[in-house]
């Protein structure tokens, strides 16, 4: 068994797949109109057969509650591994994005927390070497 689709809710789709595509270097793998929103995944360019993330619309209820009491803990929404925390951390800085926690140890990996603009607190982790 393979983990095939995960999602995030996102606040509004279009600004979610710039964000995701322009500014964190996903690439787009699905865009199919379904109603009012669309079915919209991301993969990672060095794997794109592997899991796609899907920009879920927030409309949902029981969301906005969640995803509120998600941000006021502090608490990310996922998480993305990188090779380089810290210089992802200045690529993405560059362009503007804003960190919630900057790189720091925590046990076996380095973190940083970011902001991706709808919504959400997206976790960044490198894994340390031994």
């Amino acid at each position: 068994m393979r983990i095939y689709v995960t999602s995030v809710f996102v606040d509004d789709q279009t600004k979610a797949l710039d964000f995701y595509t322009r500014v964190l270097g996903f690439k787009l793998k699905n865009d199919v109109p379904v109603g009012e929103h669309r079915w919209l995944t991301v993969v990672s360019p060095e794997n794109p057969e592997g899991t796609e993330l899907l920009l879920e619309p927030g409309d949902h209820p029981a969301v906005q509650p969640y995803k509120a009491a998600l941000l006021e803990d502090g608490i990310p929404a996922t998480s993305f591994q990188v090779d380089d925390i810290d210089s992802e951390y200045a690529r993405l800085r560059s362009l503007g994005v804003t960190f919630t926690q900057k790189p720091m140890d925590a046990g076996t990996v380095r973190m940083a927390v970011l902001d991706d603009t709808c919504g959400n607190l997206i976790q960044l982790i490198q894994m340390k070497v031994d």
